[in-house]
């Protein structure tokens, strides 16, 4: 298998990354560490925590960085982005950017902000980084669960779950991050519903090939570069959004799904109406639901690793859309 990390992102070969599991379980009595991490207690598995391959800080996430108007912006209508709207204000994350960084600690209006990106599970969140009155900045651990990042702050060095929006070991074990709304699309599509946006800029203060990616063709195939378990309904990387209450229900909308229900979808979900939109043509998820539910895009095999039980949207032909709790997943 060709390598599918390249241009400077130290990632492990098969072998290595089993050597690097042995290494992190260590003498069964000490306490395990990794990258420099204390790893117990932990509300996670911790042999399921693996080295990504670069240490702590090895991927730099990027703090207060520079951003530019639009009609500055040196990004092609194509590029996909992260975007957000705070108070009137939108802003554009690019892609290109992020698969370099994973996170970016920003301000947007009067909010701080936690741009996160794993490029492993294709999952783009945006979080509130103010954690008990207290303004948090976060770096790159290394250090992988489930195959999505784990990210670290720099306060208490405890680290987080980016799926389960959760500190999973430290300090601040058991804590919950605060999701703000955000979509991922093109920056053509972003750019002509918000034209006063601001974007992040390419000039970051490092060396990077933001027009190349490192991952090469890793979105588009079935393979995976880390373990996780596996739900064989869809395809691994089936682009799919998903809906969780924090701590309650959850539900996913599978791409296939809903281009067989014409593109759209209608329910209620987290106490209010719900409707679901996919865009086959520009690869775009448009969500509507109730302040309090959580919306997260990304893989199939990601959403189903952390949500085992969760509900499947499944188009019913010739009738009204059929929501179903899901199989047990495979293991």
């Amino acid at each position: 298998m060709r390598a599918l990390v390249v241009r400077g992102l130290l990632h492990l070969t098969a072998a290595s990354l089993v050597a690097g599991s042995l290494a992190l379980a260590g003498p069964a009595s000490s306490q395990r560490t990794a990258n420099g991490f204390v790893l117990e207690p932990a509300s996670i598995p911790v042999a399921k925590i693996l080295r990504g391959g670069p240490p702590r800080n090895g991927i730099p996430a990027l703090d207060d960085p520079r951003v530019v108007a639009a009609r500055d912006a040196p990004w092609t209508d194509a590029e996909r982005v992260i975007g957000v709207v705070r108070s009137g204000q939108a802003r554009a994350y690019p892609l290109g950017v992020l698969v370099w960084h994973e996170l970016v600690n920003d301000t947007l209006g009067d909010l701080p902000l936690l741009v996160s990106y794993c490029p492993l599970c294709g999952t783009g969140m945006v979080f509130e980084r103010t954690i008990d009155g207290a303004v948090r900045r976060f770096g790159v651990s290394g250090l992988l669960y489930q195959s999505d990042l784990l990210m670290f702050d720099r306060a208490t060095e405890s680290l987080w779950s980016q799926v389960e929006a959760a500190a999973v070991t430290g300090p601040l074990l058991g804590e919950r991050l605060t999701l703000v709304r955000s979509r991922i699309e093109s920056w053509g599509r972003w750019r002509e519903r918000h034209p006063q946006t601001t974007v992040l800029s390419s000039r970051t203060g490092h060396a990077r090939d933001y027009a190349n990616p490192p991952y090469a063709d890793y979105a588009t195939s079935d393979r995976l570069i880390f373990p996780a378990p596996l739900d064989p309904r869809y395809s691994p990387k089936m682009p799919v959004v998903g809906l969780r209450v924090p701590g309650g229900a959850s539900r996913v909308y599978p791409a296939a799904e809903l281009e067989r229900s014409g593109g759209t979808a209608l329910g209620h979900f987290g106490g209010g109406p719900v409707r679901v939109r996919w865009d086959a043509v520009t690869a775009t998820f448009d969500v509507d639901a109730p302040a309090g539910v959580e919306v997260i895009e990304g893989f199939w095999f990601a959403w189903a690793a952390f949500h085992p039980e969760t509900e499947v949207y499944v188009y019913a032909p010739g009738g009204s859309p059929m929501e179903r709790p899901s199989l047990p997943s495979a293991r």
